[in-house]
């Protein structure tokens, strides 16, 4: 098989791999580049564990070929500290216990992210709605929902 040279920024650190035609962006985030914040949990873009920002918009990587990261910046969960300093949503997912097994939590995370980045201060209904492309089986989302509001009224300082 042929090996594809790729260039792209991840996580604001300009990153170059080589990846099988077909891989996806899901396989060479975790075994190319060792970025294994972001999961797998159905391969299908139907759950939303693997998602990720490219270029600004909310994606599943595993619907995502690797080629096509060549000269896009991607954002994954390993982006969201800053060194040791906890994002805003992952100190509220740790206080409001909104996680457990961890499968489905990078991709709400990266989720909650792009929402409040878009909305600062969404209500409960946006939340719901925003986040309805990721699933949790062990939470339920009510913890996953309070963390997000208490996230964004932190970030706007309310």
């Amino acid at each position: 098989m042929s090996r594809n040279h790729v260039s792209a920024t991840v996580n604001g650190d300009q990153v170059e791999f080589l990846c099988e035609t077909g891989q996806t962006l899901l396989d060479a985030l975790r075994d190319e580049l060792r970025l294994t914040g972001t999961k797998e949990g159905c391969g299908t873009g139907d759950c939303g564990a693997c998602s990720v920002m490219v270029d600004g918009r909310l994606v599943c990587s595993c619907l995502m070929l690797a080629v096509e990261a060549e000269g896009k910046a991607i954002e994954t969960v390993e982006g969201m500290a800053k060194g040791e300093k906890l994002h805003p949503l992952q100190k509220k997912f740790i206080e409001h216990a909104a996680l457990q097994c961890g499968i489905c939590t990078p991709g709400f995370l990266i989720a909650a992210r792009a929402l409040l980045e878009r909305n600062p201060d969404p209500t409960e209904s946006e939340v719901r709605f925003w986040l309805a492309g990721n699933l949790c089986r062990c939470t339920g989302y009510q913890k996953i929902v309070e963390a997000v509001l208490d996230a964004g009224r932190e970030m706007r300082g309310a």
